[in-house]
């Protein structure tokens, strides 16, 4: 099939739009056509559709791992999560149980946004499933843990602070990378530095971005993580279609190198959330969200190529000259 034909899938997968029919995969990517928790410029519910009308240009092997994804796992898309566009509590609840579903199936569900409320639905879903909490890497150019502890108010710049309370995630395992505001006082990271979250600034990104890689390989050895990448930790040219384009972010190169380092994690989930395909005419935003989702997989493919025993000599000599299509 030609690549500007057929039906849109992400990264041009199959589609299994009930996971209870899913055949065994490894991984199911959801998406989740959401943004009832948007403060600013709304239009997130468009980014899974945006996303996969881009994956058009995808391609399975990653030169910078020497993987083929998709000779070591199994991947579909699990079409769209039947979200109500102006129900919260209802639309969380719709998310979670298609996370605790996927879980429990043994399979890695991957969620496609949306704006970033949808990552509570997604954490909660895997708690029931996991029956405990787990570690948390979020790429953000905010912390996204405003409000008063104990403050109902839930939307996305509050996720992660939710989250914290309901005893999801391990703070003293999380990790929050690309952060840079804009703050409105002194005590905007106040929670997050109280609850002992590591933050690193897109400043320390820019400034020396081997440390970063390290810090986050240290955070990979802390057991079960969960990775939620928001688009807006991009620099606006690379990603100009979110609710917050920010100046002064990391850009795409940057930001593919840090997801390379999550080889070797115990992944249970991810997110790609805050894409606005509105804002973004010439729809780089969602080429930059395959490119997440491909470096995503990319990882999770090498950790599982890693785990295998060493193939013999002659088998490795074939792989060595296996030749892949442009």
């Amino acid at each position: 099939m030609p690549r500007f034909a057929g039906i849109p899938s992400f990264l041009r997968l199959p589609v299994y739009d009930d996971p209870r029919t899913v055949p065994a995969v490894d991984v199911l990517l959801c998406g989740v056509p959401f943004d009832g928790g948007t403060s600013f410029r709304p239009g997130a519910r468009f980014g899974p559709r945006a996303v996969r009308e881009a994956s058009a240009l995808s391609r399975p092997f990653s030169a910078a791992l020497g993987v083929d994804v998709y000779d070591e796992l199994r991947v579909a898309d699990g079409g769209d999560i039947a979200v109500p566009p102006h129900d919260m509590l209802v639309a969380l609840e719709a998310v979670a149980a298609r996370a605790e579903l996927v879980t429990r199936s043994g399979a890695i569900g991957g969620f496609i946004g949306g704006d970033q409320t949808l990552t509570l639905g997604v954490l909660r879903g895997i708690q029931r499933a996991k029956k405990k909490a787990f570690g948390l890497l979020h790429i953000d150019a905010q912390s996204n843990a405003s409000g008063a502890v104990g403050d109902p108010a839930l939307h996305h710049a509050s996720v992660i602070r939710h989250a914290v309370e309901e005893g999801l995630v391990r703070p003293d395992s999380t990790m929050q990378v690309g952060i840079r505001g804009p703050y409105s006082s002194a005590d905007d990271l106040s929670f997050a530095l109280s609850h002992g979250f590591e933050i690193v600034s897109t400043d320390e990104v820019r400034w020396d971005i081997h440390a970063v890689i390290s810090q986050i390989r240290k955070l990979v050895t802390k057991g079960a993580l969960y990775v939620s990448v928001d688009v807006s930790a991009l620099e606006p040219a690379s990603a100009p279609g979110t609710a917050f384009p920010l100046p002064g972010g990391i850009n795409m190169w940057e930001l593919q190198q840090l997801l390379r380092a999550l080889v070797g994690a115990e992944l249970i989930g991810f997110d790609v959330v805050e894409i606005a395909p509105t804002y973004d005419p010439s729809g780089i935003t969602a080429i930059a969200g395959v490119s997440i989702v491909h470096e995503i997989l990319a990882a999770l493919a090498d950790t599982r190529r890693s785990a295998r025993p060493a193939p013999s000599s002659h088998r490795a000599s074939a792989r060595r000259g296996r030749r892949f299509s442009p």
